[in-house]
């Protein structure tokens, strides 16, 4: 229970990677709220969270709104008067080759996976700085360090991430708080479950380990970047990708 009575803001928790986040820091003891624009999937996630012996507060919002955002930070420590740590893990992809990619496909991507990072960070470090700590972890992705094909709009929305995480990470250090991000690799989600099994094997052939990740693996490095262990890392960039990019 190394994060006993925090609180900690996950967005993009109703599912997949989200969900086993909240899922690991409520084991650990914090308080969880959830975000995310799925609001039946939000009520599966908050009953599995507070079966956990924690509380769970659930809220609707769209991360690229930034009005929407504040009022859900706003909520959050109304409800628990603090905010310890937040994840920004919110994300969609919109594949297609740079010379076919709409424009439409290119700003939802960065609206979503960049911006919405950005305006959760910002109205979340407000109560960190009156606590002087906190706890920022952001979901980028092995994409974001390496480039993928069909993917420029993702590719380009983790790797502003990491801009953006050790960026935040040298402002925020002197107020006591952490920046880290983890970088997924292959990992067993929704979003790669429908891909076609031949795509499946051809992208298993450069993972070391031969399997896909799964979302408990995120889950456990955030759990670490979130906890008293990672006291002294800032400005990390953890890949969990079972070797594919070493």
């Amino acid at each position: 229970m190394q994060l006993k009575d925090q609180v900690a803001l996950v967005t993009g928790a109703s599912r997949g990677i989200g969900r086993a986040i909240a899922l690991a820091l409520a084991g650990d003891g914090a308080h969880i709220v959830a975000v995310d624009v799925n609001e039946p999937l939000l009520a599966e996630t908050a009953g599995l969270i507070e079966a956990k012996g924690v509380k769970a507060l659930t809220i609707k919002a769209d991360v690229t709104k930034a009005e929407e955002v504040d009022a859900a930070v706003d909520k959050a420590v109304a409800a628990f008067q603090r905010l310890d740590i937040l994840v920004n893990n919110a994300g969609i992809t919109k594949d297609g080759l740079l010379m076919r990619m709409k424009d439409a496909e290119w700003d939802a991507v960065l609206s979503v996976n960049l911006r919405g990072a950005f305006l959760f960070t910002r109205a979340a470090i407000r109560p960190m700085l009156r606590a002087k700590a906190g706890r920022i972890v952001n979901i980028a992705s092995v994409s974001g360090l390496t480039g993928n094909p069909g993917q420029a709009n993702y590719s380009a929305s983790k790797a502003g991430l990491v801009g953006l995480t050790k960026t935040a990470a040298k402002e925020l250090a002197s107020r006591g708080i952490t920046v880290n991000a983890v970088a997924p690799g292959y990992i067993a989600t929704d979003m790669t479950a429908v891909l076609p099994e031949e795509v499946k094997q051809k992208a298993l052939a450069f993972v070391p380990l031969a399997r896909m990740g799964t979302p408990q693996d995120i889950a456990e490095a955030v759990r670490f970047l979130a906890g008293p262990g990672a006291a002294y890392i800032t400005g990390h960039v953890l890949v969990v990708d079972g070797g594919m990019t070493m």
